[in-house]
C-alpha cells in the first residue's frame, strides 16, 4: 500500500478540505514546494496561488485557490492555514475579473504608500486566482 499523507485546508470561515493525499503541491513563501509522506517537519508562510491535491487511490487532482497563509507540515500531517481559500470548482473567473478591475482603479487613485501596497498586495491574490482559473479551465 502506498504511504500517504493527511491534509486539513482550512481558512477562516470554513474547512475546505481534509483527507489523504499521495502528494501535495502549493506556493511557499520561496517558491512552489511539494510534500510527500514523512515530509521533515516544516512552518512557512504561503503565497497567494494554488494548492495541488493528488488523493490517495487516484482520482483528479483537487485544486484549491488560497489568498495566503500559513503552512505546518509534519510527517503524516499537512496543515494549510489560509487567509481565504476557494474550492477550484467554486472560483467565479467573471468576478476575479471584475475584482481585478476595480482593484487597478483604486490603484490610479492610491495616494500613500500604505495604500499602495495594500492595493498591490490584493492585485497580487487576484492575478495569482485568475492563473489558477484558467489552468483549472484547461484541465477540462
Amino acid at each position: 500500500m502506498a504511504h500517504t499523507i493527511h491534509i486539513d485546508v482550512v481558512s477562516a470561515e470554513q474547512e475546505i478540505y481534509s483527507g489523504e493525499a499521495e502528494f501535495v503541491v502549493l506556493p511557499g513563501e520561496s517558491g512552489e514546494l511539494g510534500i510527500y509522506p514523512r515530509h521533515t517537519p516544516l512552518i512557512t508562510r504561503i503565497k497567494p496561488g494554488e494548492v495541488r491535491i493528488k488523493p490517495a487511490g487516484g482520482g483528479d487532482e483537487e485544486l484549491i485557490f488560497v489568498a495566503g497563509g500559513i503552512l505546518e507540515v509534519q510527517p503524516s500531517v499537512i496543515t494549510v492555514l489560509a487567509d481565504t481559500a476557494i474550492r477550484g470548482h467554486d472560483l467565479d473567473e467573471a468576478k476575479a475579473n471584475e475584482a481585478l478591475k476595480k482593484a487597478e482603479e483604486a490603484r490610479a487613485r492610491a495616494q500613500d504608500k500604505q495604500e499602495i501596497a495594500a492595493v498591490e498586495s490584493e492585485l497580487a491574490m487576484l492575478a495569482a486566482q485568475l492563473a489558477a482559473i484558467r489552468k483549472l479551465r484547461r484541465k477540462k
